[in-house]
């Protein structure tokens, strides 16, 4: 008897099976980028018999912060290093071969209680764990109290173009300014659930800011839900061609009188920030 093949959608994730067959259609050994077509998606997803994603461009969203990368590509990595896949223009990407970087909350870090601000209806029917953290961020001012200025959200899911990479998408864009007069830019990135926080995006930020807002200081903000409704901010930066924790806070938003005497003692205490 004829032994069966085995179809991609069996083996794992279909996204994985079309990057996986796009990655080797034009993989060299010991190579450290990948360029291929947003268009080339049809023509794999025909090879392999597999439906084809309504929206091509989330199998790269998916394999960025939900699904691993696809284990025959992993497999080509070399130590310290990773694939990922960044925009290079117009519905054009490439897999690049870049130095292991992980953005994951400090599990020892000190929780600060925050009076909840959010209006119980928007918390009521936020329709996405991203959604809903984007507006406690929004409602209770996390921006301003985590980068001590005042911020004001400009837009949120901001799809714009930046040159050399394409289309891309910022969660939310604040604008703000401190004591001195100093203007700032904050791109935004929010995930919640499983989704992991990525240094890709936040170098797309990045370059969002520079190419879009010259004239302003960019300070890249990432937030993700923790553990019971936890929320983590880190502001991040480029150095050595790697993303970097600048600074990280933990804040629990709790009703005001869950804020006790002694907790309140214990923020005076402390060494003020900045």
């Amino acid at each position: 008897m004829p032994k069966r093949k085995t179809k991609p959608t069996q083996r794992g994730n279909r996204y994985q099976a079309l990057l996986e067959k796009i990655f080797f259609d034009h993989y060299k050994p010991g190579a450290t980028e990948v360029v291929f077509e947003r268009e080339e998606f049809v023509a794999a997803a025909k090879k392999l018999k597999v439906k084809l994603p309504k929206n091509l461009g989330d199998a790269v969203y998916s394999v960025r912060y939900r699904i691993a990368m696809p284990a025959r590509v992993i497999a080509t990595q070399t130590e310290g290093r990773e694939w990922v896949i960044v925009g290079q223009g117009r519905s054009r990407y490439a897999f690049r071969l870049a130095k292991v970087s992980r953005i994951l909350p400090n599990e020892n870090l000190v929780t600060i209680k925050i009076p909840e601000a959010t209006p119980e209806i928007i918390s009521a029917y936020a329709l996405s764990d991203e959604q809903a953290l984007l507006a406690k961020v929004r409602y209770n001012r996390l921006i301003d109290v985590f980068l001590g200025l005042s911020a004001c959200s400009l837009q949120s899911h901001l799809r714009t173009s930046v040159k050399d990479i394409g289309q891309i998408e910022v969660d939310e864009v604040y604008v703000g300014v401190d004591r001195d007069g100093r203007q700032y830019v904050i791109p935004v990135q929010a995930k919640g659930g499983n989704d992991k926080l990525g240094a890709v995006q936040t170098e797309q930020d990045i370059a969002f800011c520079r190419d879009k807002f010259p004239e302003l200081i960019c300070r890249p903000i990432s937030a993700q839900f923790m553990a019971d409704d936890l929320i983590a901010l880190f502001e991040l930066t480029i150095e050595d061609d790697e993303i970097k924790i600048v600074d990280e806070v933990h804040y629990r938003l709790v009703p005001a009188d869950q804020i006790s005497r002694e907790e309140l003692a214990a923020y005076r205490a402390r060494k003020t920030r900045g």
